[in-house]
């Protein structure tokens, strides 16, 4: 059974990994990796100052890693990675927006 079990494993992996590699594979993960990168900003930038924040770099880091990952949704026809992104973007667009506006603010009252 676990050696049946490993093998459709391995089957599936190679599937998945080799049979389907391509270029737009190759941009599907560096999309996941821009994406990712996201969160060790965030807790990078959180270790330094001691306290939970969000730097803008994360923000800017999901709105490409966001559209790369849609692009790659779209180029595959792959409903539920377009759904999740196309909100996602205009979110993380809208907080970026709010963070300039804030600090507009901030610099005019000064």
């Amino acid at each position: 059974m676990i050696y049946s079990l490993s093998q459709s494993v391995g089957d599936y992996l190679y599937d998945v990994f080799v049979t389907r590699f391509d270029l737009w594979l190759v941009f599907g993960l560096l999309a996941q990796l821009v994406f990712t990168a996201r969160f060790l900003v965030q807790w990078l930038a959180s270790e330094k100052a001691g306290r939970s924040v969000v730097p803008m770099a994360f923000w800017f880091l999901s709105i490409a890693g966001g559209t790369m990952t849609l692009v790659y949704g779209i180029q595959r026809r792959e409903p539920v990675i377009i759904m999740g992104q196309v909100l996602s973007i205009f979110i993380y667009i809208r907080n970026v927006m709010l963070i300039f506006k804030n600090k507009t603010k901030q610099s005019e009252s000064a």
